[in-house]
């Protein structure tokens, strides 16, 4: 069970990149997307939720492993985070549109605004995962907004 919490909770092994695990493990969540266009609706709610709490579950593991709080090496929590920012939006099939809510999903996950910064200290895998959501809940309605004006 402990190589199976490793192995999802850093995204394949994507968090033992040396430079920005976290923005590999959110580049990783890109692929389905962009192999998969019409992977938006529905079927990225379901499997995102399932990321969810399987990424609760692996990233508590990982962090009773390591001794760590949000270890770098965790990268599940991008991929969740990644798969809400273009969550029912239909633009975001486009190469260009993924590209700018990666940035943007980014943006939300590196300055962590209110609630997201709090939502941290929540309990192991729970924290882990939460302000990843949250970043990506507030980078999808940016998203929202900048298609109103284009």
């Amino acid at each position: 069970m402990e190589r199976l919490a490793r192995f999802l909770g850093t995204t394949f092994y994507s968090g033992y990149s040396k430079f920005a695990p976290g923005t590999v493990g959110s580049a990783v969540a890109c692929l389905p997307l962009l192999i998969f266009p019409g992977f938006r609706h529905v079927d990225l709610l379901v499997v995102t939720i399932f990321i969810f709490f399987a990424g609760v579950w692996a990233a508590t593991r990982v962090e009773i492993q390591t001794q760590k709080h949000d270890a770098g090496m965790i990268t599940i929590d991008e991929v969740a985070g990644m798969f809400v920012s273009v969550l029912f939006l239909d633009r975001t099939g486009h190469w260009l549109w993924l590209g700018a809510a990666f940035f943007i999903f980014r943006l939300f996950d590196i300055i962590k605004p209110w609630p997201a910064n709090v939502s941290q200290n929540l309990p192991r895998g729970w924290g882990v995962m939460t302000d990843d959501i949250i970043a990506g809940i507030y980078a999808n309605i940016l998203l929202r907004i900048v298609f109103l004006f284009i």
